[in-house]
């Protein structure tokens, strides 16, 4: 039996649909026909019964397909095992929002390659929410999130607590007080933030409390927001420091609750050897790589 033959039965009974199966495969119908006739003969027992427009597996379908999926399974974990010889190499998707790669990753994705020239790399900007999204559906490998997901399914490694203050610009602060700018005007924050339940933490330590609320998944955009008097702000420390210097923005509140930035993947591919190699590397180099970018701001 060819391992492509049985993995191509493998397709077939779990979408019990040779047009889906051809379109998973990539191959034509007529070839997947006659794939599971080659392979019917050969053991010598029918694998599907088609009943109306439903199809079956038959007895026989279903003990081989019991011991062609333990079949495949070994060797995948053969192939990756061979990979882990050759070191990193192939595929490696990394996701995370805009701030973090012009603020860190842009710098560490230049050692990586350097290190791992055999990968390549795809570079994904998106907001937090979507990352988490991209890594349970293996979209992405890696990704970077502001805030903690809390999953059976996922591994995070926290990297770095930053500052969060409740700001507004210098126009805001001059004009009223904060409960009379809370009934005008919305507070910004970032959608994230409801991940590990940080906005409600978040929410508890102001009073008064806002009338209106505008979630955001960009940090610039918040940034922007307070600056030409949108709103009142939540938003890290590290990424105002120059507007704090000058007295464009004004800190109303400094919360008790960090900032965490968190790097995730799947925990049953976290051992695959590209993977582990990127997020050590992160977790590494993170701490030097935010002195270096708040010497220069």
């Amino acid at each position: 039996m060819e391992l492509r033959t049985l993995k191509t039965f493998q397709v077939v009974a779990d979408q019990l649909n040779q047009t889906k199966a051809a379109e998973i495969l990539g191959y034509t119908q007529p070839t997947i026909t006659m794939q599971i006739r080659n392979l019917e003969q050969e053991i010598g027992h029918p694998l599907f019964n088609r009943v109306g427009k439903k199809t079956y597996l038959t007895p026989a379908g279903k003990v081989l397909k019991q011991h062609v999926d333990k079949l495949l399974a070994y060797r995948d974990e053969m192939d990756k095992a061979l990979n882990l010889l050759n070191g990193p190499n192939g595929k490696l998707v990394i996701a995370a929002p805009e701030y973090y790669w012009t603020h860190f990753l842009t710098l560490l994705i230049h050692s990586y390659v350097s290190l791992h020239p055999k990968v390549k790399l795809k570079l994904v900007s998106s907001s937090s929410v979507d990352v988490i999204r991209m890594i349970t559906s293996n979209e992405a490998d890696v990704g970077v999130i502001a805030g903690n997901h809390k999953s059976d399914d996922i591994e995070a490694t926290l990297l770095d607590e930053e500052e969060l203050l409740l700001v507004t610009s210098r126009d805001l602060f001059e004009s009223a007080d904060l409960s009379v700018v809370f009934q005008k005007y919305p507070l910004i924050y970032k959608e994230s933030y409801h991940l590990d339940g940080l906005y409600d933490r978040c929410m508890e330590e102001i009073t008064p409390k806002p009338l209106s609320v505008i979630e955001s998944s960009s940090e610039e955009a918040i940034k922007q927001g307070v600056l030409n008097g949108t709103g009142v702000g939540i938003i890290s420390v590290d990424l105002i420091r120059e507007e704090l210097k000058k007295g464009e923005i004004v800190p109303l509140h400094r919360f008790r609750q960090p900032l965490e930035t968190f790097i995730i993947t799947l925990k049953d591919r976290a051992d695959e050897v590209t993977i582990r190699s990127f997020t050590e590397l992160v977790v590494e180099g993170w701490d030097e790589t935010a002195q270096a970018e708040s010497k220069e701001s």
